[in-house]
């Protein structure tokens, strides 16, 4: 398995928190009460407001105020934190960072599969959990570099640099964080075949070691969002390098 190592910016967890983030709001999914506060605590510290739900069915309830990220618990009874997020992603595109007890890389892969745009494992640091979640909301919030023309365009595909958003055929395709990281880098480079490594160098800010099955999830559900609204030539392979833009026909 290869690993794919991404920088993290010193202090980012305490500096950006409480500079850019003060009047977002995150919501925080765990059955654990002690989870819950240590999370709450440390998202008050870094100038954040948190609203707690304690299991699935709260999550989906609270989940329709319309928070600015999820963080969700995975091992929950009942309806667990895949679950929720399989129905959140029917009509939200809101960013959902996964807590779990469990490290293995199946759970990562479907979680980021079913459209997480990152997983942290219990026990945890609350520095490096905020420190994550600052780096979602900087790349939802737009925090690279705007382009020289607000709307790249190619194909039937176009995309919104100011707005973060993305369209096919004139209709609105909802991506994740990430995955507008990702495809707004091919964009910028349509010429550039990039390595796994190049591309998440583009979505992520925090420093976490990420498999190249991981990559190619996001890739994998970035062309089936566009390719149901029929442009099934969004992203090509270049066997034994990565990945370019394609025609987005």
């Amino acid at each position: 398995m290869t690993l794919t190592r991404i920088r993290i910016s010193p202090n980012m967890g305490e500096n950006l928190g409480k500079r850019q983030y003060m009047t977002k709001r995150i919501l925080v999914v765990d059955d654990d009460p002690h989870i819950r506060e240590v999370v709450m605590f440390a998202l008050e510290k870094a100038g954040m407001q948190g609203v707690a739900a304690a299991d699935g069915a709260q999550a989906l309830e609270r989940a329709a105020q319309s928070p600015d990220l999820i963080v969700l618990d995975i091992s929950m009874p009942e309806l667990d934190g895949l679950e929720v997020c399989r129905r959140l992603r029917k009509t939200s595109d809101v960013p959902i960072l996964f807590l779990s007890s469990r490290d293995e890389e199946i759970d990562r892969i479907v979680g980021l599969e079913l459209g997480g745009d990152d997983y942290v494992t219990k026990p945890f640091s609350p520095r490096e959990l905020i420190a994550r979640i600052n780096a979602i909301l900087k790349r939802r919030t737009g925090g690279a570099a705007p382009a020289k023309q607000p709307v790249l365009a190619h194909g039937n595909v176009s995309i919104d640099t100011v707005s973060y958003t993305a369209s096919c055929a004139g209709k609105t395709v909802p991506l994740t964080a990430t995955e507008f990281m990702l495809l707004l880098a091919l964009f910028r480079h349509p010429n550039k075949v990039f390595t796994r490594d190049e591309l998440m160098d583009q979505a992520y800010d925090v420093n976490i070691t990420v498999s190249d099955r991981t990559i190619d999830s996001h890739i994998r559900r970035i062309r089936s969002k566009f390719a149901s609204c029929g442009a099934n030539d969004v992203i090509a392979t270049n066997h034994g390098i990565g990945y370019k833009l394609g025609s987005c026909l």
